[in-house]
């Protein structure tokens, strides 16, 4: 069967594929050569640089030469890649002898065996893998979240003004507004967005065990660590200092358990206005044709937070296990790290097709003041805490129990019960007045 978005196993390259097309060129296969074929190179560049004595005759006006076998790298290279694959049985190898065959072309033989010199596989792997990492979140996931954070904070200033009832356990509560609800889920991507800078991505470069001891025999005399830890960071990485073959993945983690909290966050409002939109809270406006039933014609479904809540399921549990596994490994390693790494894009592509699901939803809300209107009046209740804090404040005699006993009876608290209440309380004039202003529209706090 050949494979295409109908024929594809996972819904990534199927049916959400135009969704995560931008990350394709960051978490493909394609792109791990490609990002591979970058470190190759640029490493060689900093040999050269540098330079080791044999290469110190190269003509550094072919750098331009050499970047270019990344820059303009193709579907032809990447599938000559994968032909020599086949052979070797080895990626990572795959990539050195296309490379030495691309410097044959360019009459660059005499320099061939300084592809690849004194690195093991996982020098090459554990540098692309946190540099299209990097670059993949940078270009891609992080404008998402902050296009959420946008939106919410619009909605919020839109909605400042608008009192809501709020509710505790799921049972009617001191008001608020709808804006400041918003503010919260605002406050806390922030926060979180603000922790991503600082976690650093980390690479290992250091040869088969970390201890660049093939670099080192052949040229005692070189600062292997100095050059290691320019080169990584010329990538805009942190190399580990002190590794096994692999990194330690304990940064990998952390960043991983960052986008995971960012996602509980986003799951937890997907949550919350689903339930807005159950309450009547909020329209969602209506696109022609569409069908939100196939046998109730009336139903308008909040699909686009449930699909956004379910998407960041899945991908906070692959971020769970990515976080859990990559730190442990079987002394030097072991090739679980390797497999597992090859689904380092699987998370972000169902957190991209959650985020863009919720902002589809958020696009569709239309605010219902009618219904949230008839919430407050219908819960009169809610001004109780007011009216008991208010007479603690006049040193009114239990204040507490007497709200209680007005209301918890099987009577509707409505104003005019709040009212007659307020009318038999042994207080000033001034103070029933103060106590008659208070409803569930204005009892919203700051």
């Amino acid at each position: 069967m050949t494979l295409n978005a109908l024929t594809a196993i996972s819904p990534i390259d199927g049916r959400y594929r135009q969704n995560v097309e931008t990350l394709a060129p960051y978490f493909s296969e394609f792109a791990l050569i490609q990002y591979r074929v970058r470190i190759e190179i640029e490493y060689f560049v900093a040999l050269c640089e540098l330079p080791l004595p044999q290469l110190a005759s190269f003509d550094k006006s072919l750098f331009p030469n050499l970047r270019a076998l990344y820059q303009q790298f193709g579907h032809a290279d990447a599938l000559r890649v994968k032909e020599i694959e086949r052979t070797t049985n080895h990626d990572v190898k795959a990539v050195e002898y296309f490379i030495k065959e691309k410097l044959k072309d360019l009459n660059l033989d005499v320099y061939l065996e300084f592809i690849h010199f004194g690195l093991t596989s996982q020098d090459i792997n554990n540098t692309a893998i946190p540099l299209l990492l990097k670059e993949a979140t940078e270009a891609v996931v992080v404008p998402l979240y902050v296009q959420v954070v946008a939106q919410l904070q619009a909605r919020a200033d839109a909605w400042a003004s608008v009192p809501m009832l709020a509710r505790t356990h799921g049972q009617p509560a001191t008001p608020t507004r709808l804006g400041k609800e918003m503010m919260v889920f605002v406050e806390r991507l922030q926060n979180q967005l603000k922790m991503l800078p600082n976690v650093p991505q980390s690479a290992k470069f250091g040869g088969a065990t970390g201890n660049f001891n093939a670099h080192r025999v052949a040229y005692p005399a070189i600062d292997w660590v100095t050059f290691a830890n320019v080169f990584v960071g010329s990538l805009g990485l942190s190399r580990s200092q002190f590794t096994t073959q692999i990194e330690h993945y304990d940064n990998l983690a952390a960043l991983l358990d960052n986008f995971k909290r960012l996602n509980t966050i986003v799951l937890d409002l997907d949550r919350d206005l689903w339930t807005y939109v159950s309450m009547e809270y909020f329209k969602q406006r209506i696109k022609a044709g569409e069908v939100g039933s196939s046998a109730m014609p009336h139903k308008v479904n909040p699909i686009d937070f449930e699909n956004s809540e379910g998407n960041l399921g899945i991908a906070n549990a692959i971020f769970e296990h990515l976080a859990a596994k990559l730190p442990v490994s079987r002394l030097q390693r072991d090739l679980t790290d390797s497999t597992v790494l090859r689904n380092i894009g699987v998370p972000f592509a169902h957190t991209v097709i959650a985020l863009r699901s919720l902002l589809k939803g958020l696009e569709k809300l239309e605010l219902n003041e009618a219904a949230i209107r008839a919430d407050l009046e219908n819960n009169w209740a809610v001004v109780a805490e007011a009216i008991q804090t208010i007479l603690r404040r006049e040193a009114f005699p239990q204040p507490y129990e007497a709200l209680k006993n007005l209301t918890r009876t099987n009577e509707k608290i409505t104003a005019s019960s709040i009212a007659n209440f307020i009318e038999t309380l042994d207080v000033s004039e001034a103070i029933k007045s103060e106590l008659c202003t208070i409803s569930p529209f204005n009892y919203v706090g700051v």
